[in-house]
């Protein structure tokens, strides 16, 4: 696990759990016999730590002194005014922390006081000030109990010298932006979409990214049918001029998987039209809600919607969809791969079997071995 976090440098964590939590089907997909409990095991341990990287995200505890800079979800101005907005509800809240160690939202009485409105849900001004003081780095996630999350102090949090030690704002911009390279593998100098967000404005990023081609920390690739110019760190120029033997084994990939960052190169590379559709309406989606990327060898294949029920022991299939052009009885070795990887995501998930889709029965009866 540490060797694929310290490779990717962040995973991205969410906490929506209806197929298994994205940081966990990351990690799933990438080592064997994976368990859920493994990754809150090592964050209670203060080797991984949870901190703002495109996304909110698993950081090795170690690297904490290159993510000082913390923009937040909505940029450091905006947090430190809800500071200024709030100054006596941050005050006490402070205190509280300080006095009493780690405290959630729900052990403050409601306090009055300003509301702030973020992504349409509005948030007393308790949960205002906490976040603030997390970008601020007065506070960090302590443990989360549900859609609980509680706070202490930083210096509580994480080692004295982690904490003592001090990189220049401009050498944590250029890790930042060098993490989101190592989490994807294959990026252009302008990234895609969101991949650079929150690391300074486009004029910085640019000459940051032209320092680390400088100092060979990232080298320029040409991919065969991809137009633009494609950027590796360095370390990982060994997998193109030696690529590994890749088996014949099935994946499941998570939502928001550092894969499934550059849908354009997805496009391009694999022929695979990839859109997370949980924003959209049920009318707009062509997929489902929650619905994860199917790998079988180095091809996209298809597309798998579970639905985890922890309290029935069952793992609902609301439906597969498979790529244009992909027979599964044709491919040698899918469907004894794909009879593995179910067996697994049951055992990843805790339940004991599968519930398939009426309409699924072609699938089910193709995988009548898996329980």
């Amino acid at each position: 696990m540490l060797e694929v976090l310290y490779r990717f440098g962040s995973i991205q964590f969410d906490p929506i759990g209806v197929a298994g939590r994205n940081h966990d089907i990351v990690l799933h997909a990438r080592v064997a016999d994976y368990e859920p409990a493994w990754c809150d095991e090592l964050y209670e341990r203060r080797e991984i730590f949870e901190t703002t990287n495109k996304a909110l995200s698993f950081i090795p505890a170690s690297e904490f002194p290159w993510y000082r800079v913390n923009g937040g979800r909505k940029g450091p101005n905006f947090h430190a005014r809800a500071l200024i907005d709030n100054a006596a509800v941050a005050e006490r809240v402070l205190a509280r922390i300080r006095a009493e160690g780690p405290l959630s939202s729900a052990d403050f009485e409601r306090e009055s006081g300003a509301t702030k409105n973020w992504f349409g849900m509005p948030e007393n001004a308790v949960r205002s000030v906490l976040e603030a003081y997390t970008v601020a780095g007065e506070i960090g996630l302590a443990r989360r109990e549900g859609s609980l999350r509680y706070y202490d102090l930083l210096e509580r949090l994480l080692p004295a010298d982690v904490l003592a030690h001090e990189v220049p704002k401009r050498e944590q911009l250029r890790h930042k932006l060098l993490s989101r390279y190592r989490a994807h593998g294959l990026l252009g100098a302008g990234g895609a979409g969101g991949t650079f967000a929150r690391i300074a404005n486009p004029d910085v990023r640019k000459a940051l990214h032209a320092e680390l081609v400088e100092t060979g920390a990232l080298v320029p690739v040409e991919v065969e049918g991809v137009r633009s110019k494609r950027f590796v760190p360095s370390e990982e120029l060994v997998l193109l001029e030696a690529p590994r033997q890749r088996s014949a084994s099935v994946a499941f990939i998570a939502p928001f998987d550092s894969l499934l960052w550059d849908t354009a190169l997805l496009a391009s590379l694999f022929g695979f039209d990839y859109v997370w559709e949980g924003f959209f309406s049920p009318a707009k989606r062509r997929w489902g809600y929650y619905v994860l990327p199917i790998i079988f060898g180095d091809r996209f294949v298809g597309r798998f919607e579970p639905r985890i029920e922890r309290e029935e022991g069952v793992v609902h299939v609301h439906d597969i969809w498979w790529e244009d052009g992909f027979v599964p009885l044709r491919a040698d070795g899918f469907v004894e791969a794909m009879r593995d990887a179910l067996r697994e995501y049951l055992r990843f998930a805790a339940a004991e079997r599968l519930s398939w889709a009426p309409h699924l029965t072609t699938e089910k009866r193709m995988f009548l071995q898996q329980p």
